[in-house]
């Protein structure tokens, strides 16, 4: 004969039994809202002077950083989102139409990376909306928004105020290299014209003379160099710009090879074998130019969010290219230094 159930066990049954039935309502009730994310791609336009798919590729961390911070918004290639890369291989006059092609597949956003690419966008469209990156201009100055607290079109981004940074350099230049007095500067004339006239007026006060010497192309690259040296450069500094990013690992060879010690904007020449950068921190930058992208998937306009600048900097000094230098880097700037490679 069976035991009739307790009335704790018919208790505890008809407890188990509601939570199975409000977890398989629960689920239920999630499955249209999972149904819907995956009917909804976000497709995200990226234009670059180089994409992650090159060979070589650019800085893999500054790309991770992106991603990284739309994941933390919610958002994951394959998922929820997918990349339309454009490259233009180190070809800049590429960008208008790799631009044209991102607006015509319809992306929700244009994620572009430094001048150029934010030129052609901006030619490109004036509704998708576009993010950017970039550490030569000013916006304002070159039109691309009505102001840095609201941009007030379709663009918005990460922009790099120069004119500190110029003067930092060259103080840098001058405090490893105390003789110095006469600075090349290696940079694209037009991308890098608010570096140059800054930086003219900065060594100014600093008695310091400068030369710019141009790199449009790796073409001319050997030939900047030879110029820097004819002039009788004591050191070098190396603006910013997709080229000088690019082609990284060759100016830092050719600074060894003319024994020029010489300075960066970039951590990457650093960790490519240059002898110092000082400047933004690029990942961190990106990270958080992924979640602007993710802020206007969201809804958020681009006019509405204000252009932000770099929140941290950092110090990478490499001893390696120092030694083959013949140089000794003072120790008030290792000391400073938020990374020092042996």
């Amino acid at each position: 004969m069976t035991e009739p159930p307790s009335p704790l066990r018919m208790l505890l049954s008809r407890h188990t039994k509601r939570r199975e039935f409000i977890t398989l309502l629960g689920g239920a009730a999630t499955w249209p809202l999972v149904a819907r994310g995956k009917q909804r791609r976000y497709l995200v336009g990226h234009l670059a002077i180089a994409a992650p798919t090159d060979t070589p590729p650019p800085p893999p961390a500054n790309w991770n950083a992106f991603v990284q911070g739309l994941l933390e918004a919610g958002y994951m290639e394959g998922r929820n989102i997918e990349f339309e890369h454009r490259s233009a291989h180190d070809q800049p006059e590429l960008f208008p139409k790799l631009a044209s092609e991102l607006v015509d597949l319809k992306v929700d956003v244009i994620f572009a990376r430094g001048t150029w690419a934010l030129a052609a966008a901006k030619n490109a469209t004036s509704t998708t909306p576009i993010a950017g990156i970039d550490l030569e201009i000013d916006p304002v100055e070159a039109g691309l928004v009505a102001s840095i607290a609201r941009p007030g079109g379709n663009i918005t981004g990460m922009f790099l105020d120069l004119s500190e940074l110029s003067g930092k350099h060259l103080q840098l230049l001058k405090e490893i290299i105390p003789r110095t007095s006469r600075v090349a500067v290696l940079g694209d004339f037009d991308i890098n014209a608010p570096q140059l006239r800054e930086l003219a007026r900065v060594a100014r006060s600093l008695a310091l003379e400068t030369q710019a010497v141009e790199f449009k192309d790796a073409t001319n690259l050997g030939g900047a160099f030879d110029a820097a040296r004819n002039w009788g450069a004591d050191a070098l500094l190396v603006l910013s710009n997709p080229l000088s990013l690019a082609y990284r690992t060759r100016i830092g060879e050719l600074a060894v090879k003319a024994r020029l010690p010489t300075i960066y904007l970039y951590r990457a020449h650093a960790d490519a074998g240059g002898l110092l950068s000082y400047g933004p921190d690029l990942p961190d930058m990106f990270r958080r130019c992924g979640g602007y992208v993710a802020r206007i998937l969201g809804g958020t306009r681009p006019a509405d969010l204000p252009i932000e600048r770099p929140a941290r900097f950092e110090m990478v000094v490499n001893l390696k290219a120092a030694k083959a230098l013949g140089i000794t880097i003072p120790e008030t700037i290792l000391v400073r230094a938020d990374e020092v490679i042996e």
